[in-house]
């Protein structure tokens, strides 16, 4: 089941039975770089924590890549709402495979055409670590605008950097709605 699409990309549920698959990309040692995380994790760690993130409030997607005919999974979304404030940080997770096509650009809008024009939110937030330059180069593109700075706040490849906050706003959200499109006839 696909919720929105473009031509290249659709959100669809996140899935129980691709843990496995979600367990194999959050290895992956660029991941683990871009994230800020020092540890991989195991398998079974993983499938504990994906009972529990199903339980959670936390709004997931899988990402899919339509790119060649049928839907194949290729990474994760996430929004973590503070519902009190109607804000949610942004969270993604592409598979090494699916990196540098534009896919998570595209991932990143409809997740925000999601979160403005369903979740009702006012405002999404992220952070990127400073050195991630393709990351903060793709965020900027899928309408995210530099909020600050959070100063040696992160690491990357063994060094102290900074962290750069992001944000996208309701009213400033442009361009073409998969979910505007899915209501007008």
């Amino acid at each position: 089941m696909l919720w929105i699409s473009t031509g290249t990309c659709a959100l669809g549920p996140y899935r129980p039975d691709l843990v496995e698959t979600y367990w194999r990309w959050e290895q992956d040692p660029s991941l683990l770089v871009g994230y800020g995380r020092q540890s991989p994790e195991s398998l079974e760690a993983r499938t504990d924590g994906m009972a529990h993130q199903l339980r959670g409030e936390n709004i997931r997607f899988t990402v899919y890549d339509l790119t060649g005919g049928a839907p194949v999974p290729a990474g994760v979304t996430t929004l973590l709402p503070d519902h009190g404030v109607r804000t949610a940080e942004f969270v993604i997770m592409l598979a090494p495979e699916a990196r540098g096509r534009g896919l998570g650009r595209e991932a990143t809008r409809l997740t925000l055409d999601y979160a403005f024009h369903v979740t009702n939110l006012r405002m999404v937030w992220l952070k990127v670590l400073a050195p991630n330059v393709a990351g903060v180069n793709a965020y900027l593109k899928a309408g995210f605008q530099k909020a600050g700075t959070l100063r040696q706040s992160g690491y990357w490849l063994g060094e102290v950097c900074d962290e750069i906050v992001m944000d996208a706003i309701g009213s400033e959200f442009s361009g073409p709605s998969a979910v505007k499109n899915l209501l007008t006839p």
